[in-house]
């Protein structure tokens, strides 16, 4: 028997990490992909996963490329029905205006909004042939409004939402689910215990995002019959101003 797959892009140590973890626990095989540079953590975090006597397959890719895109599905594909993918590359960066160089704005646009355009076509293109199957790119603060600063960051994930609603009026009647989401405050995260401290220590009381729980209501989304569709949620800690 074939089985269940699930496709997440960016499989990073914090929501990337979880998303991985909770989806092979619910059954699927799970597809991880992160560049080549980050191989070793991701064969790490499979390892892991594996060792539980789940399924989860590492993939080095550049998310920016088609053909390395088009390569991690069709070898997914491989073994079996590709019923969710997650998008969920970051590209977060902090460049007031005079400081936002063209490859830096190039390169963020890159990560976040051209890739996710790549990833989601191709879901599409297998997707249709099922019939079924959800989408889901994952948000920011930045996909709702331009903060001083994030120009590039707040454009790239502007586009993202953008491609995700073009594609959930497109998609949705013919069966596939699209969903975005917007991820409103810090995620638990090693960057975040780093280089933010002070906001880190507001985990003691939930006051940042839980990357476990997120993963939850993605599942829940994944699940959702389809007289009840969510296209956009936002998720935010309890104490986050909006």
């Amino acid at each position: 028997m074939k089985d269940n797959v699930v496709l997440v892009i960016g499989a990073g140590p914090g929501l990337g990490s979880s998303l991985a973890q909770k989806f092979s626990q619910s059954g699927f095989h799970v597809f991880i992909s992160r560049r080549e540079r980050n191989y070793k953590d991701l064969q790490k975090l499979a390892n892991s996963i594996k060792k539980k006597g789940l399924k989860c397959t590492p993939f080095a890719m550049d998310a920016r490329n088609e053909e390395e895109v088009q390569e991690l599905f069709k070898f997914a594909s491989k073994h079996g029905k590709i019923k969710c993918v997650i998008f969920n590359i970051g590209a977060n960066v902090y460049f007031p205006i005079g400081k936002t160089t063209s490859r830096v704005f190039r390169k963020v646009w890159e990560m976040a909004t051209f890739a996710g355009f790549l990833t989601g076509k191709e879901a599409a293109k297998y997707m249709l042939k099922n019939k079924e199957g959800t989408i889901i790119f994952t948000g920011a603060t930045a996909s709702m409004r331009g903060s001083s600063g994030f120009s590039a960051f707040s454009s790239a994930k502007f586009g993202l939402r953008a491609i995700a609603q073009s594609m959930a009026r497109e998609l949705g009647p013919k069966g596939i689910h699209v969903v975005h989401t917007v991820i409103d405050g810090a995620i638990d995260h090693p960057w975040i215990k780093e280089n933010f401290p002070e906001i880190y220590k507001l985990k003691k009381k939930d006051g940042i995002l839980n990357p476990d729980e997120i993963a939850k209501i993605y599942i829940d989304l994944h699940n959702q019959n389809k007289s009840v569709w969510t296209h956009e949620v936002d998720l935010r800690p309890y104490i986050e101003k909006f």
